[in-house]
């Protein structure tokens, strides 16, 4: 699994959003993105680190970052999460783990002990320029929100 640093340049991609309406990287040109790649909609842990995120849009809008979410769910599945829990920012969906394998978000972890293949819980600060600015793996699900925040000086 090879890991982002900053100054690479952010692997393209282009999924499906929780509309069914395909989204690109290059849609976002000119725009500091926010991109954290997440387990499974609508499970304890991605839920409050979602919720966080909505919580806290403001301090992100602030800084001009748009916020998107990535995960193995389907469209369908993104939508439902997205109304139940109110979250105002794009859920695209990588059900073959393809982009997340790029970003280096799906590899071998360790789950309750066991070692599994999966979403490695990431976050990723792309430059508007497109390149990577910061690159947070194995990120906890509480807390990481504030402090991205925190370290980011938002």
């Amino acid at each position: 699994m090879t890991k982002l640093s900053p100054g690479d340049k952010a692997p393209a991609f282009s999924l499906l959003d929780s509309t069914g309406v395909k989204v690109s990287l290059k849609d976002f040109a000119g725009r500091s993105v926010l991109l954290y790649a997440y387990p499974a909609a609508m499970t304890p842990g991605c839920t409050t680190q979602a919720c966080d995120f909505r919580d806290n849009l403001t301090a992100f809008a602030d800084a001009a970052m748009e916020v998107v979410g990535i995960s193995p769910d389907l469209p369908e599945k993104l939508a439902q999460f997205a109304g139940t829990e109110d979250l105002p920012f794009t859920l695209l969906s990588d059900p073959d783990h393809r982009v997340m394998e790029k970003y280096g978000a799906w590899g071998e972890k360790k789950l309750y002990g066991k070692v599994v293949t999966g979403v490695i819980r990431s976050t990723f600060i792309i430059s508007p320029k497109g390149k990577i600015e910061h690159a947070f793996y194995n990120v906890k699900a509480t807390g990481h929100v504030a402090k991205l925040i925190r370290d980011l000086a938002l």
